[in-house]
């Protein structure tokens, strides 16, 4: 009996402590994994809780390229990756952003009465707390929404306000579903940016909604200058803010409440960056990848007061600001210098005595003005209510929210033509009688004078005729453009070098050249116009683009191209053998690329299996010694300004030339930068300084030639922003492999695996130093040719770059022409200030 109690006590043991082991260990993993604090147990700097289903976690951080021991309680995705380069975490709500924890003696706990304290346990200093409470037996916790909430503990006294405080109350710079934008029951809910990529205190943006007359969302800088608009609530949609699809969200306008929040079924979030830039990004679970949906500002447009008061706004246009009708500019020399700030003035005065001596003209879909006074009349009410004003200069009914009738006593002020079915319609009061009888006598005095001018001119040409035919036997030359080129009927290499000026072929040499542009001598159809193969002397092949006739952007590039590079000789650089001026007509004649354009290679499957790894590289360095030559070995320093694929042409040995220098810009000996109101390329390849600035440079086209060479590695294009796709475009695809080193997954597949990587690596982070977001962190081309000499663990480590894109089914346009002397993607030329 002894011995079997005994036998019973030694099996006891074990099992004992095998329970203890159990209890313990379920105890510390609960501990390790909790999502509450209570005043018993506050969070240390080494923990961290998460929300019950994971999603969230809140803790104590450093920024991640913080050099000190700053550290701050935050909240951030728990499983996310962060879409910033300067931040391990997706870090979307700070507490104590501007007093933060010095060292890891910080201890976040809660009061006996509610209070949430961040304290510092070396100091016994409390560095930040939330509001006073009263409760009972308070519970703070970490929802799975990403709110942070203090409320009583279950069964103790619940009140009918479900939490006492919480953390979607006061936003940080990251608006989060469910979270609100705006004014609740008297709290202002603004989002306001980090002041830099390690420091979380606030920065100088922040984006507020405005509660009065008809509320829209604005983005302010930190001397409370608007910067950006969304226009109001229409019903649909915040003005230009889309609400569709999965990035939904819900706006409230009433007399407790005026907030804009994300619909709470997505992983969306709202953000405001450091650099002034709003952006709503999505978490796709099937990519891992935070994508950007849009951001703002996206263009010229978006910029407040772009265009000037009584004005719109249109960046499809160019120049992109037109005075509204009824209106003329109130400067004309300024204005047509491309500088809108002092806007338009009416041109006729209101005739407010009269009765029906005024009358309104409508605009449809445009971001309203600013609005001044808001009623709640009917459309017929608002017309009648505004013709009773003299002061009422237009009207708007917005049916959403309540707007009701919307009418303005003042400047119209920042007017934007939308597309794609937005906007609403403004109506703008005019004087009609005066205006109708004003435009009436306009038009006899200019028929008036359209007569004398065709009578003088008749007269003129007749001298001129006579004048010309005696001087045309002395001379076979002519001044164009402020510089002599001369004739000549037949190109003949060895009078060209001999000649210091550009060959004037006639039409019937080019004619004749083309079989008198015969469709089955045309090579493409483009913005400049037609472009055609044709012969010389039988045997001379050439490239001719003929302008079009109704092509004011060709008649631009075509001087532009004429005065820049007829001097220009190098092997990487096309070259232009001559021009027609004759009559209407303007051509350049080009050497004929047997290969034509590279973007025919690059994106198409059957051709890319030509290019193999050794063409490719052939390709890159002699472009480098293309853009080398133009920057800097030439007689002037040449800015490209298009550098794209389909401006790369290919002769018979697959030797690259750039060509298209319509867009070229000429820079004086001490020039290194240049800030322009017209700013034209292709997006996707212009440089994010001079695509949002207008300022360019050399590099600029040194972001371009990045984005080039990531493209001839990859064989794809970097296309603009999709709503669904996984990545921002190229650039951005190639940076988040570069940074997870999987870079060689960046390789087109039609070169197989037969490509040394070191050297492709070598060149994939080129193009990642080439297209950094900082102009002064981009090398020059003279560098870029060292480098590609050098060994890749002497390059120095790339860092965030520009990702450029605008999410527009315009920008994504990808053309069917095969001209491989005409640009296959779409340029644009935006005019601004």
């Amino acid at each position: 009996m002894a011995s079997f109690e005994h036998n019973k006590s030694t099996l006891l043991l074990p099992i004992l402590f095998f329970t203890v082991v159990l209890t313990v260990s379920f105890s510390l993993s609960t501990a390790a994994t909790r999502d509450t604090i209570t005043p018993t147990q506050p969070l240390a700097d080494n923990e961290t809780l998460v929300s019950a289903g994971g999603t969230f976690a809140l803790g104590f951080f450093t920024p991640n390229n913080s050099v000190d021991r700053r550290r701050y309680i935050g909240i951030w995705y728990n499983n996310n990756r962060s879409p910033w380069a300067s931040s391990l975490q997706t870090i979307v709500w700070v507490a104590n952003r501007a007093n933060p924890v010095i060292g890891s003696t910080g201890q976040l706990s809660v009061t006996a009465n509610g209070t949430v304290t961040i304290t510092n346990r070396e100091t016994s200093t409390v560095v930040w707390s939330s509001l006073g409470l009263t409760l009972t037996n308070p519970v703070v916790q970490l929802l799975d929404t990403g709110n942070f909430v203090v409320k009583e503990e279950e069964g103790y006294n619940n009140s009918p306000k479900k939490y006492a405080w919480q953390s979607f109350d006061y936003p940080t710079d990251t608006l989060l579903p469910g979270m609100k934008l705006g004014s609740v029951n008297g709290l202002d809910r603004n989002l306001t940016a980090w002041k830099s990529e390690d420091d979380p205190s606030p920065g100088d943006y922040y984006v507020a909604m405005n509660a009065y007359n008809s509320p829209e969302m604005y983005l302010f800088d930190r001397s409370s200058k608007k910067m950006w608009r969304s226009g109001p609530w229409d019903g649909r949609q915040l003005g230009t803010i889309l609400n569709i699809g999965a990035f939904s969200y819900t706006f409230v306008n009433n007399d407790n409440e005026v907030s804009f929040s994300l619909q709470v079924r997505y992983q969306t979030i709202l953000r405001v960056g450091q650099s002034g830039v709003l952006q709503m990004l999505a978490w796709l679970p099937e990519n891992e990848e935070w994508v950007l949906f849009w951001q703002i500002p996206a263009d010229l447009c978006d910029n407040i007061g772009q265009c000037g008061s009584n004005s719109i706004c249109d960046i499809t246009l160019s120049p992109i600001c037109r005075c509204l009708q009824g209106f003329t500019p109130k400067n004309p020399a300024n204005w047509e210098g491309g500088d809108y700030n002092d806007g338009c003035v009416r041109t006729v005065a209101f005739d407010c005595r009269s009765e029906g001596a005024d009358t309104f003209l409508s605009l449809n879909g445009v971001k309203l003005p600013e609005s001044s006074d808001t009623t709640t009349l009917t459309t017929d009410q608002c017309r009648s209510e505004c013709l009773k004003k003299c002061s009422c200069t237009a009207y708007a009914l917005i049916s959403g929210g309540g707007g009701g009738c919307v009418i303005w006593v003042s400047h119209l002020l920042d007017v934007v033509q939308l597309s794609g079915g937005a906007g609403l319609y403004l109506y703008i009061r005019i004087n009609g009688l005066t205006d109708a009888a004003s435009h009436s006598q306009h038009q006899k005095a200019n028929w008036r004078i359209v007569v004398v001018i065709v009578s003088l001119l008749s007269g003129a040409l007749l001298l001129s005729c006579f004048i010309f035919l005696l001087w045309r036997r002395k001379k076979r030359r002519r001044v164009i453009l402020g510089r002599t080129i001369f004739f000549s009927d037949k190109l003949d290499e060895d009078d060209r070098g001999k000649d210091p000026d550009l060959p004037l072929f006639t039409f019937g040499t080019i004619a004749a050249a083309t079989e008198s542009f015969s469709s089955e001598n045309k090579l493409g159809q483009g913005g400049f116009g037609p472009v055609y193969k044709g012969a010389l002397g039988g045997d001379k092949e050439i490239a001719v683009k003929r302008l079009a006739k109704s092509s004011q952007q060709g008649a631009e590039e075509f001087k532009n191209e004429v005065m820049l590079i007829a001097k220009l000789q190098n092997r990487n650089l096309v070259r232009l053998l001559g021009c027609c001026i004759q009559g209407e007509e303007r051509m350049l004649i080009y050497e004929y690329m047997p290969n034509r354009s590279l973007d025919a290679f690059l994106f198409e499957k059957e051709k890319a299996a030509l290019l193999d790894w050794r063409t490719r590289y052939q390709i890159i360095v002699g472009i480098t010694r293309g853009l080398l030559y133009l920057h800097h070995d030439s007689r002037y320093r040449i800015i490209h300004r298009d550098l794209k694929a389909s401006n790369i042409l290919l002769d018979k040995e697959m030797n690259p030339k750039i060509s298209d220098f319509g867009m070229a810009r000429l820079f004086g000996g001490d020039e290194t930068d240049y800030n322009t109101r017209k700013v034209v390329g292709t997006y996707g390849y212009m440089s994010p300084e001079y695509a949002m600035e207008g300022i360019f440079s050399v590099k600029s086209d040194v972001y371009s030639f990045g984005v080039l060479l990531l493209e001839i590695i990859s064989g794809k294009k970097n296309r603009g922003l999709y709503a669904f796709s996984p990545h921002l475009n190229l650039v951005g695809h190639a940076w988040s492999l570069w940074n997870e080193n999987e870079s060689l997954e960046l390789v087109d597949e039609a070169m197989s695996n037969d490509f040394p990587s070191n050297d492709v690596l070598k060149c994939i982070k080129i193009g990642l130093l080439c297209v950094q977001d900082h102009p002064e962190d981009r090398p020059l081309m003279s560098y870029v040719i060292e480098m590609l000499g050098a060994d890749i663990t002497s390059l120095r480590q790339p860092k965030q770059p520009g990702f450029l894109a605008r999410m527009s089914p315009e920008l994504d346009h990808i053309s069917n022409n095969k001209d491989p002397h005409m640009s296959n993607e779409l340029t644009v030329t935006l005019d601004g200030r």
